[in-house]
């Protein structure tokens, strides 16, 4: 009887041994990502996801909103890491202790489109202010984000250099939406609207809008990657935001982002920040 029992515990110890020596199930790690609506719409966002996923194992879950959303998600800790087109909101951002670095990645650029009769004669006009100051004087239709997104930002900063701000009447319309739906309602109402190149490259095909005024320096339209601080949200996966910040400053990165739109568009939707920044460990 005793070497019986002997056995039995020789037997329940070796199982449990094996309970114990087998690794515990680990959760799959991901990061969420809050960014302005232009990086999903473009269709980089696409390229880039599934390439840091199959690099790191990192599940990205997108969050695509505007800037100033993006940038609030990030002061609740709802995001890891932002990718955003709103320099003023994002310096407030750190300076309140909620990022712990702030990262070029690239830059594009903002341009007017409208109805190709220009009943506004906006067109060739290089100065964004008097491109602004005509469509206020004529009173003919612009569609305004209105949403608190970069892109709502920069066009609010030029009515404001034109001293029309903000602007009333039935002509402006508010379409508190992301790009891609405000240029879609722009087009319907034949209207004006300031729009990122890359979503408006993205959609041209779809739309009736040309684009009618360009390149002044004021429309410049970078974007930064920013992690939000474990200091204020302990929550935050900060291994796995520094890795998706180095993927998107990395060489081969920047590569594609310099390439990406040529072949279909004729021409880049972004380009990258040069040079590649380094990135606090």
């Amino acid at each position: 009887m005793k070497h019986a029992r002997w056995v039995i515990g020789l037997i329940a110890l070796g199982v449990m041994g094996c309970f114990r020596a087998r690794p515990a199930p680990q959760r799959p790690t991901s990061i969420t990502l809050a960014t302005s609506t232009s990086t999903p719409d473009s269709g980089l966002l696409d390229v880039l996801i599934p390439l840091f996923q199959k690099e790191t194992g990192i599940e990205v879950k997108v969050v695509a909103v505007g800037s100033g959303q993006a940038l609030e998600l990030g002061r609740r800790g709802d995001a890891d890491v932002l990718l955003v087109h709103s320099p003023a909101a994002e310096e407030a951002f750190v300076r309140d202790g909620f990022s712990l670095e702030r990262v070029p990645v690239m830059v594009n650029d903002f341009v007017l489109v409208g109805p190709a009769d220009d009943p506004g004669q906006i067109r060739g006009r290089s100065s964004i202010t008097d491109a602004f100051l005509e469509i206020a004087r004529h009173r003919v239709p612009f569609v305004s984000r209105a949403d608190d997104s970069g892109t709502h930002q920069k066009e609010q900063a030029v009515w404001n250099a034109c001293q029309v701000q903000p602007p009333v009447g039935d002509w402006y319309l508010r379409a508190g939406t992301g790009m891609a739906q405000a240029l879609r309602l722009g087009n319907e109402k034949r209207a004006y609207i300031l729009t990122d190149r890359a979503t408006y490259l993205a959609l041209r095909d779809k739309l009736d809008l040309i684009v009618v005024s360009e390149g002044d320096p004021l429309l410049k339209n970078p974007y930064h990657v920013l992690i939000v601080s474990p200091g204020k949200h302990p929550k935050v996966n900060l291994k796995g935001a520094r890795q998706f910040v180095e993927f998107l400053t990395s060489p081969s990165t920047r590569k594609m982002i310099a390439r990406f739109g040529i072949d279909k568009y004729g021409e880049p939707m972004f380009f990258p920040h040069d040079p590649a920044p380094s990135i606090t460990k």
